[in-house]
Parts: structure tokens; C-alpha cells; sequence
């Protein structure tokens, strides 16, 4: 028989989140080793639990959710999702602007695959959440990455920006709160961004799955609320808010623009039609979850666990030499830098390859979130401050041995 071969579709689609290194770590797994998994942002492997009224309601309902729904979503969710836009202030949204689908990530598909023809280009962010990456390789799109800036908090470069937009270019996509950097852009940001999409004629695509997880008393800015002239797709979910991300719900709104829109949002609600309908019982938290008391902020206060993980991760990454790191207004994840003299990283793929199997700590490589250099990892700072800890020393201790050694070799 003649070999089965992937589509070539796929040449450039990757998601190293999940990728060989994380293979090699279910492989040790399964001789018996313990790993300490920094890799993924899953709360519920690290006893953070979905809000009990969010159980409760399901369990209820689960008897009515035998059957499809409307390919948009039910009454209750689109509806409590358009009042969480008012809250936001995105003005002008109905019912008829939200499609509920199975988490972000099958939104993210429907937002490229309904735009896109072969060799339009997206701007995407570097560092970016490499979903967004991948999803418009999948639709024929060009993914051009525009920097995300160290040296300014992790905030992106208007000049870059407008430096990689050519007459292909078709949408800019911008992750705020951002995976994998903690950064939250200003207004200031957001609106010079909204003016390049506004001279240009581009779709923002505005992934805020994080829009809660918020730290030392910063409040995040909706950019689809600082204009109506520009057309925005707002993504956001229950996964990390409300630490559900085995719910598979989230929700895409559409914004501003509209009219100018009319054709995308035909094709956009035609893609939600085909896969007949999101996942229902996950449809049915959506009320509840975005309704009545929100839980996170006990997490993101101070003293709460989310907070005082963040900080220890911070301070104790930051005390070993060589390292450094901005610190996250927001999000789950640290994005430390490591001295390219001090550490000599030709591949940052066989780096935490080496990393895991000496020390049985997982982590995810920079240039797996599309970033241009190998001097970057991405930490997930959920497990218990004793395993966190656990984890940050057997880092010192690797980056001990991997500056003698590379002393040694100089």
C-alpha cells in the first residue's frame, strides 16, 4: 500500500504547547517518573475548580441537552453574553452579533478560515498564542508576525506594525490580556492600533480569553469598546476565568463595522451552521458563569492564590543569574529572558528537552510562540507555591550546570 501522507496543508502548522516535548514527558510518565508540568495553562490539573453554582446549574439542565441547539447558541448565553459586552461598553451589539462555539480555539479557526483567501496575510503579535499562528496557516493565510516589545513591558510596536502591512494584509489580531508575556496594553495602545486598522482597512481580531485575571489593581480596556468605525471580533470563553476549560464554551462578538462586514458575518454564521451547533452542555454555564458573584477576584487579590503564585514565581525566576523578567499585569504565564552570554542557546527545543530530562520539569521554548529568538521559555505559574518552588529550584539548579558547562566550552 502506498504510504498515507498529511495534507500540505499542515507545513506550517505547529503547537509546540502540546508538542514533542510534551510527547517525550507522557513517555517518561509512563516509565514511572514524576513531571512537573509548567507547559499548559489547565487549571483543573491544578485543583482550581469550576465555580460550584456552575456545577449545580449544569447538573439541573443536563436532562434538556439531548438535543442540537441554534447554530449561534441558546437564548440565555448569547443573552448574558451580550449584556457582559455592555458592561464592557461595545457598543451596538444584539443577539444576532454573538456565535457560542466550542471554546475559543474553534472560533479562532471560523474568524480565519471565513476571511481568508490563499496569500491574504494576518498580522499576528510575536510572542503570540501560536493557535492564531497556526489557524491562519490552516486558511491559506500568511501569518506576519509584528513585536511585541521587551524593553516596553511586552507592548507592541506601532512602528512595526505599520511596517509589515502591505496591500495583502487583511487582519491584525491582538491578544490582551496577553499569553504568553502577563502584558495588558494601555488605551494609549489600543487606540494607535484601532488608527492603523482604521487607515488601512483591517479586521481587528481581539483575543481577551484572560479579560479577569488581572493583578495589583489593573483593569482591562475591551478594544472593540474605543471605536464603532473599524470592524472587531471579540473572543473570550470560560476557560480561564472561570477555570473551566473542559467546558468548551466560549463566544466570538461581532462589533462596530458591521455593515461594511455584512459578507464575512454571512460566511461567519454559515461555518457555525455547518458544525450544526456548539457543545450544549457547556452553553448552559454560560449564564451562570458571567451572571452573580465572580470568584476569580479572590484569586487575583492580594493574598489570593492566584497572586501570590505569580509573585513567587517572579521573584525567584528573577534571583537566579542571567534571568530576567517583565512582570505579568495579567494572565497565568512569566516569559523570562535568559543572558544570551551566560547561556549560549543554539536550539531552544533541545534546551528544555535537556531541561525535562534531567530535572523532569516541562516547559514550553520561545520559538514555540513564534518568538525570533532562542533566550525566551514560558513558565505557567498554577501549581501550588510548594510544587512552584520545587520547580524554580530545579530550574537554578539546571542553569548552574548548563553556565559551568558552557564556561568550560569557551
Amino acid at each position: 500500500m502506498r504510504p498515507i501522507v498529511q495534507s500540505h496543508k499542515l507545513d506550517n502548522v505547529c503547537y509546540d504547547i502540546r508538542g514533542p516535548i510534551m510527547q517525550r514527558a507522557a513517555q517518561m510518565e509512563a516509565e514511572g517518573q514524576r513531571i512537573i508540568k509548567l507547559n499548559i495553562g489547565n487549571l483543573a490539573a491544578f485543583d482550581f475548580a469550576v465555580p460550584e453554582e456552575m456545577e449545580q446549574d449544569l447538573a439541573r439542565n443536563i436532562g434538556q441537552m439531548g438535543g442540537y441547539t441554534d447554530s449561534k447558541g441558546i437564548f440565555s448565553a448569547r443573552k448574558a453574553i451580550m449584556h457582559y459586552a455592555q458592561q464592557k461598553n461595545i457598543k451596538g451589539v444584539t443577539l444576532d452579533d454573538i456565535i457560542v462555539g466550542n471554546g475559543a480555539s474553534e472560533l479562532i479557526g471560523f474568524a480565519m478560515q471565513g476571511l481568508l483567501n490563499p496569500g491574504d496575510e494576518v498580522l499576528v503579535p510575536s510572542p503570540d498564542y501560536p493557535l492564531w499562528t497556526a489557524a491562519t496557516s490552516l486558511a491559506s493565510g500568511t501569518p506576519v508576525h509584528y513585536l511585541c516589545d521587551e524593553a516596553d513591558d511586552w507592548n507592541p510596536s506601532i512602528a512595526d506594525i505599520r511596517a509589515k502591512i502591505t496591500d495583502k494584509t487583511k487582519a491584525i489580531v491582538v491578544i490582551n490580556p496577553n499569553n504568553p508575556t502577563g502584558a495588558l496594553y494601555s488605551n494609549e495602545v489600543l487606540l494607535d492600533i484601532i488608527q492603523v486598522a482604521r487607515e488601512f482597512g483591517l479586521v481587528i481580531m481581539a483575543d481577551e480569553i484572560y479579560d479577569k485575571v488581572l493583578y495589583d489593581g489593573n483593569k482591562h480596556t475591551s478594544i472593540a469598546s474605543l471605536a464603532d468605525d473599524v470592524f472587531f471580533i471579540t473572543i473570550n470563553g470560560l476557560s480561564k476565568n472561570y477555570r473551566a476549560c473542559g467546558y468548551r464554551a466560549g463566544w466570538m462578538i461581532l462589533s462596530g463595522a458591521k455593515e461594511a462586514a455584512a459578507d464575512y458575518i454571512e460566511g461567519l454564521v454559515l461555518l457555525a451552521s455547518m458544525r450544526l451547533c456548539a457543545n450544549a452542555p457547556g452553553q448552559h454555564a454560560i449564564q451562570t458563569a458571567l451572571g452573580g458573584y465572580q470568584s476569580i477576584d479572590d484569586l487575583i487579590a492580594e493574598g489570593g492564590r492566584l497572586r501570590r503564585q505569580r509573585d513567587l514565581a517572579y521573584n525567584m525566576l528573577t534571583a537566579i543569574p542571567g534571568v530576567t523578567c517583565v512582570k505579568p499585569k495579567a494572565a497565568m504565564y512569566l516569559f523570562p529572558k535568559l543572558d544570551p552570554v551566560m547561556y549560549p542557546i543554539k536550539n531552544d527545543q533541545d534546551f528544555v528537552l535537556e531541561f525535562l530530562e534531567r530535572e523532569k520539569v516541562l516547559v514550553v521554548q520561545g520559538t514555540g510562540f513564534n518568538w525570533k529568538d532562542t533566550d525566551h521559555l514560558r513558565f505557567v505559574f498554577l501549581p501550588h507555591e510548594e510544587q512552584l518552588r520545587e520547580a524554580i529550584e530545579r530550574f537554578a539548579r539546571y542553569l548552574a550546570f548548563y553556565r559551568e558547562r558552557a564556561q568550560a566550552a569557551a
